[in-house]
């Protein structure tokens, strides 16, 4: 119908036109941000999702971090622990050859205050091997004399404990059995002496061949606690590891999931942004040609 009043074609296109502007000033935004959704108007639910996953993954990232530096205490812990057991070694060699007969008095006081150095040596690694300013090894003071959880993961319920407190127990009372020098010694260990200390103030654990032969079960007990407690921090180690790689695999796979559901597709957006642009410029012509419709009116009455 032909009508003065009424220009159906134009408002048609006007609607048409803004609805290709709000669809085009979407595609314009998304291919500005580089995400697909820039408000919850966009994809409520898929932003809720999204939302979701961003917060797992950021959790799972800090429980990355957290199992690392699990694996880096546990192994700080073990290296010392490591050097404890070159010690004790070290010590039941002496213990061995100061069982001998073929050692003489002197040589056991020579041997003797060696293994009196080692046992304060003993007493300095247990004491002061630390990890970000806390002692480890410590059964009074140490951070592994009880339980250490470490959170593991993004939520409540992912957490692994470590228990080693009976091995460091025993650890304790192992290194007290083979030398009073680990008891006695100060935390830190004070100069070597210039000269070799005297003979009053010597151990006596091996300053006898008696002695040093019943130190040998003793000595063997030690090396077993040691390797003991080692190999608990291994385990431990290895399967913190196994949850690092985990993580890592699930961080991946729902990053790239919460991607799908926020980042632009370029190929597809671009396509539908030059769809809207060509879309407008036709709109935008009719718009003006709508105009003509009332000059058809005028013919007619002429």
């Amino acid at each position: 119908m032909l009508s003065l009043q009424t220009n159906v074609a134009a408002l048609n296109t006007q609607r048409n036109m803004n609805a290709t502007q709000n669809s085009l000033t979407t595609s314009m935004t998304r291919l500005g941000t580089g995400f697909r959704i820039n408000s919850a108007a966009d994809d409520a639910a898929g932003l809720q999702i999204a939302t979701r996953m961003e917060a797992q993954t950021r959790g799972m990232t800090v429980a990355m971090k957290n199992t690392q530096n699990g694996i880096s205490l546990m192994q700080t812990a073990e290296g010392a622990l490591s050097e404890v057991s070159n010690i004790v070694l070290r010590m039941k060699d002496l213990a061995t050859e100061s069982a001998s007969g073929a050692a003489n008095d002197d040589d056991r006081k020579a041997m003797q205050a060696e293994y009196d150095a080692l046992g304060s040596e003993l007493n300095n690694i247990v004491k002061n091997t630390a990890f970000a300013g806390q002692v480890l090894l410590d059964k009074a003071n140490g951070k592994l004399k009880g339980t250490v959880d470490f959170q593991i993961g993004a939520s409540q319920g992912e957490k692994l404990t470590v228990d080693v407190s009976a091995a460091i127990g025993n650890l304790d009372k192992a290194l007290k059995d083979i030398t009073a020098k680990f008891a006695d010694a100060p935390a830190t260990p004070p100069a070597p002496p210039p000269a070799p200390a005297p003979a009053s103030s010597l151990g006596t654990e091996i300053v006898k061949a008696s002695d040093a032969n019943g130190k040998l079960a003793t000595l063997n007990t030690a090396i077993d606690t040691i390797g003991s407690l080692r190999a608990a921090l291994g385990a431990y180690s290895n399967r913190m590891e196994h949850t690092y790689n985990n993580l890592s695999n699930m961080t991946t796979n729902t990053t790239v999931a919460r991607s799908r559901i926020m980042d632009t597709d370029y190929a597809s957006e671009t396509a539908n942004q030059t769809s809207k642009q060509m879309l407008m410029q036709a709109g935008t012509a009719m718009l003006k040609q709508s105009g003509s419709m009332n000059q058809l009116v005028m013919s007619l009455m002429q």
